[in-house]
């Protein structure tokens, strides 16, 4: 009975902290390794992040999603890391790298020029523009100047624009398969952290005040 005692005595505790550890994973925040270069250069290959699952989404959010079922090529869960363009019920339109939601120019600082500019290709193949034309199987809606999001979903882009998987592609996300927000670190420089953490705050450029 004694050696019983002293068994449950450090067995409890740790079935506890278990327990505590999976609510938290389960309804708070875990902790999600970048795969890939589609978010540079704000965030890197294999560098640690956090998810929290009870954020808001806000336009210019960074957010993690499962790709089954939004992405075609994805046949099993994966998880990608893309940025927030556009919420439901927002119009989104690029020309020439500029960026467009609901006819206010987006503030596109967080990324070099470069990329701004491939934001209308997609590793030199197809145009933003064209998209809407992929046509209904995707639910997409177009009117003279913009593509609509619909309602429970998201646009979304990597940052990397000349490389990154996205809504250029296949479409719009679903806001059921969002796992939650991501939040650069401390360990993170400060530049790279605001871009990530705080840029949804100054979404739109100044010149639409």
């Amino acid at each position: 009975m004694k050696a019983f005692k002293e068994i449950m005595s450090w067995v409890i505790p740790i079935l506890v902290g278990l327990l505590i550890a999976l609510l938290i994973k389960s309804y708070w925040f875990t902790l999600v390794k970048v795969d890939g270069t589609s978010m540079q250069p704000n965030l890197v290959n294999n560098e640690q992040v956090f998810v929290f699952r009870p954020e808001t989404v806000h336009r210019g959010s960074v957010i993690v999603f499962d790709a089954k079922g939004e992405d075609p090529s994805v046949t099993e869960s994966k998880d990608y890391v893309k940025r927030v363009i556009a919420i439901p019920g927002d119009t989104v339109s690029a020309k020439d790298g500029v960026i467009k939601v609901n006819d206010k120019v987006v503030d596109q600082s967080y990324i070099p020029a470069s990329q701004q500019k491939d934001t209308n290709t997609v590793n030199n193949v197809g145009n933003f523009d064209s998209l809407a034309e992929l046509g209904t199987h995707m639910g997409w809606q177009k009117n003279a100047k913009a593509i609509k999001v619909p309602a429970g979903k998201y646009f979304v882009l990597g940052d990397h624009r000349s490389v990154s998987n996205d809504s250029r592609y296949w479409g719009f996300v679903s806001a059921k398969k969002v796992l939650g927000v991501v939040k650069a670190g401390f360990w993170v420089k400060a530049e790279t952290k605001d871009n990530i953490n705080t840029q949804w705050k100054h979404y739109f450029a100044t010149d639409n005040k």
